[in-house]
This record gives C-alpha cells, sequence and structure tokens, in this order.
C-alpha cells in the first residue's frame, strides 16, 4: 500500500519568517486521522527566512532529525552544543529527558530543511546532538543511511529508535530497489524531482505513506534528491 500526500494539500502556516508545510498533524494544523505514520510523528517541510529562526524552546522523548535542503541551519542548546549545518548535511538530537535549543538561519538567503520526529524506544536518558556532512554525490543510485537506532548502521548518526532515515539522488530513468517488511512503516519524499514508487508517481515535496510491501523500487522520473524514514 502506497499512498499520496500532494504537497499542495498539506497542512501549513506562513509567519512572515516561516513558511511550513506539515506532512502529519502539528501545531495549529490539527487531523486526527493524520497523526503520524507508525513511529513517525512530524515530517515539516519549513522555509526559514535570512536572520531568523526558532528562538530556544524546550523538548523531551523526542529524535528530531534536521535535512537541510537549502541553505544552513545554525544550532545552539542547553548541553553547550553548537554547530551549523549547510544544505545536503544532517543534525540530530535526542531529546531525552529535556533539553532547550534554538536553530537560526544566520544565512543572507532562505533555508529549506526538513524537520522529521520519530518517537523513541524507550522514554529517559541523557539528551544528545550531534551533526555531520553526508556529501551528495555519496548517494548517487543508492541508499546512504543519514540517521539510523538500528546496529548494523555504524557509519550513520545515532538516533534511539528503531528506525532509520536514509537519504539518496537519482539521474533522470536510473533507480534502486530497498528490501523491507510489510509490517514497517516507510515514508518518502522527494526533495527535488519525481519519482515513481511501486507505480505511484510523487512530485517533488509529496509525501509517499507506505506499508504491506516486501520491497520497494524507486524510479527517477526526473534528477531527484529523496529523504525516507523507515520506521517501526
Amino acid at each position: 500500500m502506497i499512498i499520496r500526500k500532494p504537497f499542495e494539500r498539506l497542512g501549513g502556516a506562513d509567519h512572515g519568517w516561516l513558511k511550513a508545510r506539515h506532512h502529519f498533524s502539528f501545531a495549529s494544523y490539527y487531523d486526527p486521522q493524520n497523526m503520524g505514520w507508525g513511529s513517525l510523528r512530524v515530517w515539516n517541510d519549513d522555509e526559514i527566512a535570512p536572520r531568523s529562526g526558532f528562538p530556544p524552546h524546550p523538548h523531551a522523548d523526542m529524535e528530531i532529525i534536521t535535512y537541510v535542503r537549502e541553505g544552513a541551519i545554525s544550532h545552539k542548546d542547553s548541553m553547550g552544543n553548537e554547530g551549523r549545518t549547510g544544505a545536503g548535511d544532517v543534525q540530530v538530537m535526542s531529546a531525552g529527558t529535556g533539553v532547550r535549543h534554538a536553530e537560526y538561519n544566520l544565512e543572507s538567503d532562505t533555508s529549506r530543511i526538513f524537520q522529521i520526529w520519530i518517537e523513541p524506544t524507550t522514554r529517559g536518558g541523557a539528551p544528545s546532538w550531534g551533526a555531520r556532512p553526508f556529501p551528495k554525490s555519496d548517494r548517487a543510485g543508492r541508499f546512504v543511511t543519514l540517521a539510523s537506532g538500528l546496529a548494523e548502521d555504524v557509519d550513520a548518526l545515532p538516533i534511539r529508535t528503531n528506525g532509520r532515515v536514509l537519504g539518496a539522488t537519482l539521474k533522470a530513468g536510473d533507480s534502486i530497489t530497498y528490501p523491507t517488511d510489510a509490517s514497517r512503516h516507510l515514508y518518502l519524499v522527494p526533495a527535488v524531482g519525481s519519482v515513481e514508487v511501486n507505480g505511484v508517481t510523487l512530485e517533488a515535496r509529496d509525501g509517499g505513506a507506505i506499508t504491506g510491501e516486501s520491497e520497494i523500487t524507486i524510479k527517477a522520473l526526473a534528477d531527484a534528491e529523496i529523504v525516507m524514514v523507515d520506521a517501526a
């Protein structure tokens, strides 16, 4: 089963400095039939104006992954961490027992990000943060695991959940196959380009909610940059 969520039908809000589209219920957008997909709770498509951003605010018991599509995000938190994450790169934060953080676009151009929240396997634990580059050239024609709570994903940023976040880039006409289990909940978004997933077309920034499949084959209809969550 693959459910397409067209970008133009997503919930959202325009705060001036922030233009947000929500794949699932979030903040003022509430839909009791759209509260998440498996343990995936939030997928926000955010555009953040220059010299603005999210002021310090708290989180607890959530794995928060930020995929930077364009521009950069500068992070600062109550643990003393500071960092700048640029386009194509990823940062993760395990909120654990509680943390305060701020995320700002200190650049002169708009920053565009995917903000992904996944419920942790267990509650509590000390909060943590990390970031690293993931060159798009390394993802050409294949999936690379960006963040993961699975033991075999030793090169990924660690998160505390039974799942992973993956990225790939495909040239038009190329395809990749991803084996899965029918019980898993996959969610795939083309950051750019368009793809066909087991025969279902997803345009740029559409969401594809996938379950009940033993494998998926993704064919690029145009040059595409793909982000996918594989969650319990």
